[in-house]
């Protein structure tokens, strides 16, 4: 039998895959969780066999959890079941220590299936993410390469003078988020401060 942990903010989705899940002979859900922090609670509780994680929830999102998880129990096997495509999210995630990556559109014969491959050991991924993965591999890159989106905009307010919090009140975001971005993006580039990786910014020609 193989027990898993359900993690989705949505009720509703917790309901529907859960009840398939259940009438599967071979896998039983031992417990739901309705944020990541939940997830991290129960999963080092519980310690199922497979964690089916939520991205995007609240209070914790589901890599932060599966970071946390990972780095208290490496044997974790969790798979990222989400509606996200974007490098934003298929690369934490799977750095963070995720084993497959499927999106909510599966069907949910799919995730059954993924579920008891991850299980065996395997790890299944969406086809767009094993193309993003294949491409990435393909090509050296350079550390600022490695920024999302989201850090690369950060930088470039960064070059542009501004603390965390006028850039937390310019990007409509929490300052706890900013000063995460801002760690991650100096950790990808290599540098110690703010001030190296403005000078960074500016060496590679990133401001225009």
């Amino acid at each position: 039998m193989i027990n898993v942990l359900l993690v989705d903010d949505h009720e509703m989705v917790r309901i529907g895959v859960g009840a398939y899940l259940s009438a599967q002979a071979d896998i039983h859900v031992i417990a739901e969780a309705a944020n990541g922090q939940q997830a991290v609670e129960l999963g080092l509780q519980l310690r199922p066999d497979i964690i089916l994680m939520d991205l995007v929830m609240e209070e914790m999102d589901g890599i932060e959890a599966t970071k946390q998880l990972i780095k208290q129990w490496p044997e974790a096997k969790v798979i990222i079941v989400t509606s996200f495509l974007d490098d934003e999210k298929v690369y934490p995630a799977l750095e963070a220590g995720a084993t497959s990556y499927l999106l909510k559109t599966s069907k949910a014969g799919e995730i059954a299936a993924a579920i008891r491959r991850t299980y065996e050991g395997q790890s299944v991924l969406e086809p767009e993410v094993t193309g993003k993965m294949m491409s990435k591999m393909r090509k050296p890159s350079l550390p600022h390469e490695e920024l999302t989106a989201r850090e690369m905009e950060i930088l470039l307010l960064m070059t542009q003078g501004k603390t965390n919090q006028e850039i937390a009140d310019e990007l409509f975001i929490a300052l706890k988020t900013v000063k995460t971005h801002v760690s991650n993006l100096l950790s990808k580039l290599d540098v110690q401060d703010r001030t190296q990786a403005v000078i960074y910014a500016f060496k590679h020609k990133l401001v225009q």
